[in-house]
């Protein structure tokens, strides 16, 4: 499940910029890894592999793992 108060498009807009002040709101899995990001990782996956997920936990329950780059679990 998405965040109700976000559209895919403000969250592929969010990602494009690398916004750190939608970290926390959603995360971006990459299907072709297996990982999962912040909104504002460094990492740039191909957009055609990219899913956007409403958090770490559902990430998780999909069978994603965290970014070693960005971190994702932890705060900050």
């Amino acid at each position: 499940m998405l965040p109700p108060d976000l559209s895919e498009d403000a969250m592929r807009a969010a990602w494009i910029r690398r916004d750190k002040a939608a970290d926390g709101r959603f995360v971006i899995a990459v299907r072709t890894t297996g990982i999962f990001c912040r909104s504002s990782c460094p990492a740039r996956p191909k957009a055609e592999n990219i899913r956007f997920m409403a958090d770490a936990r559902a990430a998780t329950a999909a069978g994603f793992r965290p970014c070693k780059r960005c971190k994702p679990l932890q705060i900050g």
